[in-house]
């Protein structure tokens, strides 16, 4: 069984609550959940990890590659804009991995426009909202068989 890690950056453990008008009114826990039984479908094992600090979800893309996992799926919140470390993270283990972003970054605030990651993604997802996440999944699924 194919292994999926799914990481969340900073702030959004407060999807649900957090800017509703930007984010809408689904909570993480939602995500993970509709996650966990879209990958039960798909023949996946997914793990979901949430982190509102750098250095963690570097370590958790190291701890990915010992896992054996086959691919990330990453909203990297703010650090989309400012981590070279988790660039780099994904760099030295080699994991492909797909972005994803609830909103559509490219309509907001010109500091959202440039990713550090988007250019080694193998693909990415914004302005699908929640279900971007979604849509990562059945893309990773398509990579794996």
């Amino acid at each position: 069984m194919s292994k999926v890690l799914v990481i969340n950056g900073p702030n959004l453990n407060l999807l649900g609550s957090r800017e509703p008008h930007i984010y809408g009114s689904t909570t993480l826990a939602d995500v993970e959940n509709g996650l966990r039984a879209q990958a039960a479908e798909l023949g996946l094992e997914l793990d979901c990890f949430q982190s509102n600090h750098e250095g963690a979800i570097v370590d958790r893309i190291h701890q990915a590659r010992a896992e054996g996992v086959g691919f990330v799926i990453i909203n990297p919140g703010a650090y989309t804009h400012t981590s070279v470390a988790i660039r780099d993270a994904f760099g030295g283990v080699a994991i492909p991995f797909v972005e994803v972003h609830i909103s559509n970054v490219h309509k907001r605030e010109a500091f959202r426009h440039h990713s550090y990651l988007s250019d080694i993604a193998e693909a990415v997802m914004a302005g699908f909202g929640t279900l971007g996440y979604g849509l990562a999944l059945q893309f990773v699924a398509s990579r794996l068989r």
